[in-house]
């Protein structure tokens, strides 16, 4: 059994962690342990707050009782916020105050995007456009070309309520021809059901934030795990004959 831990603010969409649990089918367990988001606000400055060193620290004890053998901080733009450096240095503190190796849904998409080989994406941000930008920044500083990036500008709140008709909507606005795949990076967002549907729709991989985040924390704890029903992504390992 590989136990994987997800640092995950506030309440929105966590109940995708279990559904992905299951799309595992494997010996893999899903702890998930809420932080205070605070304040329902897509700035920069209260983005940081919810991703600041104290607010993670305080909720990792609760992991290692678990038993997890890694961690995710499961925020965006919780961890982008904080730009290229900055954003390694919160996983840095993370992991000395976890004591285990740890990581952030904003690189899980640059290491995602990488195993897929992508360089050209495409972003469909529920976020305000400032707030899209800098997730845009952030993966040119990964090495990764935006061609296009599409901003709804709503809230967390508001982002866990969308359905599938709001998601496809989403991701067909956000979808460039010049676009290898398509990010949706808010945590916020219920994708877990919907991916491989997605990913018809448009002809291409899309990558989803508590997607790449299950996905990052099997990386740092060198599982690899064929799940068809979680996207491209997780079809890169080939099944074991038993």
């Amino acid at each position: 059994m590989t136990a994987l831990g997800f640092l995950y603010p506030g309440h929105s969409a966590e109940d995708d962690y279990p559904r992905i649990e299951q799309l595992l089918g494997s010996d893999i367990r899903v702890d998930l342990v809420h932080t205070d988001s605070g304040e329902d606000a897509r700035r920069e400055d209260a983005l940081r707050v919810m991703g600041s060193p104290e607010r993670l620290a305080a909720s990792v004890q609760e992991l290692r009782h678990a038993g997890a053998e890694a961690v995710v901080w499961a925020s965006t733009s919780g961890s982008f916020a904080y730009g290229w450096e900055g954003a390694h240095e919160q996983v840095r503190g993370l992991a000395v105050a976890a004591g285990m190796p740890a990581s952030s849904t904003s690189f899980g998409f640059v290491h995602a995007s990488r195993e897929l080989g992508l360089r050209r994406v495409a972003i469909g941000a529920t976020y305000p456009d400032d707030v899209a930008g800098l997730f845009a920044d952030f993966l040119r500083a990964a090495g990764l070309e935006p061609v296009a990036v599409h901003a709804a500008g709503i809230t967390a709140a508001v982002a866990g309520t969308w359905g599938e008709a709001e998601l496809f909507a989403l991701a067909r606005a956000a979808d460039h021809a010049d676009a290898e795949a398509v990010l949706l990076p808010d945590t916020a967002l219920h994708t877990a059901s919907h991916l491989t549907a997605l990913e018809k729709e448009l002809g291409k991989p899309v990558l989803t934030a508590h997607q790449v985040s299950v996905w990052e924390a099997l990386r740092l704890t060198d599982r690899r795990v064929n799940a068809p029903g979680l996207g491209a992504l997780f079809t890169r390992e080939p099944i074991v004959q038993v």
